[in-house]
């Protein structure tokens, strides 16, 4: 049998504590750790949070943590799903299931006493994995393990049956390819994927741009990103993707996410917010994303350092480095003298504002606004320098009258 030497996480108070409070309540052996935290221990990868499974029903979860002097969380209790706060940490602990009806979206769930049940109803070979306190892996698709060692991201039984359960599977298979996978995704994965991509017309927005986003940030998403246009998932998702050169430039450039969708989309701001809109994102999101694509104050590497300087106090740092990115991922390499100046040039603040007018007499009003903004262009042109301000204004002032 595989085992786990000892893993910090495993092993750490805060762990043993919840798995102290259910075995407890439940007997030796009625808890594990589950899918995440047991592929990544086996494949040498971080581990960040750890999700347990357990044969106790919700309540008696609940009571068995509270006994122990342990906060119990109800995050997902139909789902049969407890949360347990334990030195300051969270670990999800759900009950043994199995799905008794599915749309596609949501699962109906009865809780079962099976592991093999259990492992039936996840999504990918390498995510039904168990371990006890002692570090023994279980794994009852047989076939886990192996998975987890040699990098392959496989559905657990029949692909297409997975995916009906729910289609955010399609994603989730490109997704952990993406970042688990070595090599081309699994080939009959991909042919079940292509036979059900039209489900994913069914999912919210919300979900969609959530799996998207974590799909682009994998170390290595372009050969799933060519799969996904192959089988046409990333046409149902994202119709106006274009994952040409400048894509695959990027990601050497890039590990961002919202930075990798910019490179799959056209250079038109319009897009780039319809995209927004579709994918629901934030309202941050959606202003990175049209800013990056907007042309209307010109960013590239060919700038001299004055229209450089204008273009970060009108833009902001993250707009220009951004459209810099992306001009190099289009084969246009700015050089590190520009580099230097959009890192380190300390961005000033307007140096004057409608107090300074009102000592120099000029009443509050619309003035006050149409001499500001004439000084502001008249300072950017002058590349912002820091003294003279008063005289400038005087003159601004007489020209107003």
């Amino acid at each position: 049998m595989t085992r786990l030497d000892a893993p910090d996480w495993l092993t750490a108070p805060a762990t043993q504590a919840v798995l102290d409070a259910l075995e407890t309540a439940g007997g030796a052996g009625c808890v594990r750790v589950v899918g995440g935290a047991v592929r990544n221990a086996l494949m040498g990868r971080p581990v960040d949070d750890v999700d347990l499974a357990t044969r106790l029903h919700p309540e008696a979860v609940m009571a068995a943590l509270q006994a122990a002097g342990l906060k119990a969380v109800p995050t997902g209790l139909a789902h049969g799903t407890v949360t347990a706060v334990s030195g300051g940490r969270g670990f999800e602990v759900t009950t043994l299931r199995r799905d008794v009806a599915t749309d596609g979206r949501h699962a109906e769930v009865a809780f079962t006493d099976d592991w093999a049940e259990d492992a039936a109803r996840r999504d990918f070979r390498l995510n039904a994995l168990y371990a006890d306190r002692e570090g023994r892996v279980f794994d009852p698709t047989g076939e886990g393990v192996a998975d987890a060692l040699a990098g392959r991201v496989v559905f657990v039984g029949e692909p297409a049956r997975r995916i009906e359960e729910d289609y955010l599977r399609i994603l989730r298979f490109f997704r952990f390819s993406g970042w688990y996978g070595r090599g081309a995704p699994d080939p009959v994965g991909v042919a079940a994927c292509a036979a059900g991509r039209d489900g994913l017309a069914r999912l919210s927005a919300e979900r969609v741009s959530k799996e998207l986003l974590k799909l682009l940030a994998a170390p290595e998403p372009r050969a799933v990103v060519a799969a996904m246009v192959e089988t046409g998932v990333l046409a149902m998702v994202l119709p106006d993707a274009e994952a040409g050169p400048r894509f695959t430039r990027l990601v050497d450039l890039s590990p961002d996410a919202l930075l990798r969708l910019a490179a799959l989309l056209p250079e038109d701001p319009a897009t780039a917010g319809v995209v927004a809109a579709r994918l629901r994102l934030s309202n941050a999101q959606r202003d990175r994303l049209t800013a990056a694509a907007d042309r209307t104050v010109p960013v590239g590497p060919g700038l001299a350092p004055a229209a450089l300087r204008a273009a970060l106090y009108r833009l902001g740092r993250e707009t220009v480095r951004d459209r810099l990115t992306l001009a190099e991922a289009s084969g246009v390499k700015a050089p590190e003298t520009l580099w230097a100046v959009v890192e380190t040039w300390p961005i000033p603040r307007l140096p004057v504002g409608g107090a300074d007018l009102a000592r120099l007499g000029v009443p509050p009003g619309p003035t006050t606004g149409e001499i500001l903004r004439a000084f502001e262009a008249g300072w950017i042109a002058d590349d912002f320098p820091t003294d003279g301000h008063e005289a400038r204004l005087r003159q601004l002032i007489e020209a107003a009258r």
